[in-house]
């Protein structure tokens, strides 16, 4: 199992520590954290000094946010980010659906990459996000090509992960999907009743019970 979240690499790395999985990629794409053992590598889609360059305007994009959205705040989890920035629209704080629009306006013209997940809206700068990460993680850990065995795989998710995202035919979303319906144009094959948390439960829980039936 690859995870693959919009949250920090700081958030991320007690997960990645403790949860039985390959890898946690952070920040939409930005951070692997590779459990090996005791040890927990850390690689990133980017090079130190892209890094660098970018924490500097990620910070002015930041600053003109909150100074020109009425009502916008950091994620409270912002602390841990190292490659993106995040305004809280629906977990610590309520932003109406013009102000997220105006969030994402805004990243956009500073020449961000800007995605809203169910409770964010997140900004980076470069090439990778979600999809990205699942063909580098792939490729990293297991030496192959995602895009030849997409029907070897399935996703599960909070919400569409990008607009080029293709859904592997055997994706099952969590709950809070069906917020997002008039973004769709491929449904998943099923989705949870659940939402977040719950919902990943529901169907792992749905998942050892039909293996178990082999």
């Amino acid at each position: 199992m690859i995870a693959i979240t919009g949250r920090p690499v700081g958030w991320s790395e007690p997960f990645a520590r403790a949860w039985p999985v390959a890898a946690i990629v952070a920040e939409n794409g930005a951070v692997a954290l590779i459990p090996d053992g005791a040890a927990l590598h850390v690689e990133y889609a980017q090079d130190a000094g892209m890094r660098s360059r970018n924490a500097r305007l990620l910070q002015a994009v930041a600053a003109r946010v909150l100074r020109e959205v009425p009502g916008a705040t950091l994620a409270r989890d912002s602390a841990g980010r190292v490659t993106d920035i995040a305004v809280d629209h629906s977990e610590f704080a309520q932003l109406d659906a013009a102000a997220v629009r105006q969030v994402v306006a805004l990243m956009q013209a500073e020449g961000m990459n800007a995605t809203v997940s169910s409770i964010h809206v997140n900004g980076w700068f470069g090439s990778h996000d979600k999809l990205s990460a699942a063909h580098w993680m792939v490729r990293r850990l297991f030496g192959r090509e995602l895009a030849g065995e997409m029907a070897r795989w399935s996703t599960s998710a909070t919400r569409p992960m990008t607009r080029r995202c293709s859904m592997p035919s055997r994706s099952a979303w969590r709950g809070q999907l069906r917020r997002f319906a008039a973004e769709l144009r491929t449904w998943p094959a099923y989705i949870t009743e659940g939402e977040r948390g719950a919902g990943f439960a529901e169907l792992a829980a749905r998942v050892v019970a039909a293996r178990q039936l082999r």
